[in-house]
């Protein structure tokens, strides 16, 4: 097996991605919870572990790369890789070469990952594209034919619909979010999956839609923890990627080497 050449980490409000690439492919990647009272040095030891299970060394990586929309964790979570890698970590931020322009209001308050996502969108298509990113919030980013990721829409996640749902109706409990066997439900599981997988599903078409009346065709990549629930109800994706924000890390540290 060859050396580690980049190690991502992507650090998502539900979610922290570690992955790593050799160079050619992505050979590993593993997900863990975000907590965020978890100390540094917790994440270290299950980094630590990860590497040690798939034979790898920590000090053989060339390159990493750091991606957090969790502020609490980040500067935490920056120092524990420079010293477990012994190298400090590129952090995603609008001051990087990102080979994408962004022009939103306030380039600075653009998301780590809405970022990595527009350049990896972008990269694949090399033309104008949506970008959806399925997990706690579902996120669509635009971005046009000459590479300027120029607007966003956020909705709230499947999962955290289903959370306020069930917090907030009273004879409702909690479903697996899975699509259902038909569009009407004849019971309250089925029912709450319509509107949740379905209905979630039905929002971002809408928008999609929208978009392109406003702005023109794009090509759609989906990405996302749950991506999986939707892409095989749909023929609105042309690509389905979920690996699409670590895509994205790679392209933007191979640019700010």
């Amino acid at each position: 097996m060859s050396d580690p050449s980049l190690l991502a980490v992507d650090v998502g409000n539900s979610n922290i991605k570690f992955g790593v690439h050799n160079g050619k492919v992505w050979t590993h990647s593993w997900p863990v919870q975000t907590v965020r009272d978890r100390m540094p040095g917790e994440y270290a030891v299950l980094l630590r572990s990860f590497f040690r299970d798939a034979g790898l060394e920590l000090r053989s990586v060339s390159r990493v790369i750091l991606s957090s929309v969790v502020p609490q964790l980040t500067d935490g979570l920056r120092v524990m890789l420079e010293h477990q890698v012994g190298r400090p970590p590129l952090v995603v931020g609008a001051h990087l070469d990102l080979g994408v322009r962004i022009g939103t209001e306030s380039p600075h308050a653009v998301g780590a990952d809405l970022l990595a996502n527009a350049v990896a969108g972008y990269a694949r298509f090399r033309a104008a594209c949506v970008v959806i990113s399925l997990g706690t919030a579902t996120t669509l980013s635009a971005v046009s034919d000459a590479g300027e990721l120029y607007g966003v829409s956020i909705a709230a996640g499947m999962g955290t619909t289903e959370k306020a749902l069930v917090g907030g109706a009273a004879q409702l409990a909690h479903v697996p979010l899975e699509p259902p066997p038909d569009v009407l439900g004849t019971n309250t599981r089925h029912a709450m999956q319509s509107g949740l997988v379905l209905g979630h599903l039905a929002l971002i078409e809408g928008l999609v839609a929208r978009i392109q009346r406003s702005h023109g065709p794009h090509k759609v990549v989906a990405s996302g923890g749950l991506v999986h629930l939707l892409a095989d109800h749909t023929d609105l994706f042309d690509a389905v990627d979920p690996r699409l924000t670590l895509e994205g890390l790679r392209i933007i540290a191979e640019r700010n080497a």
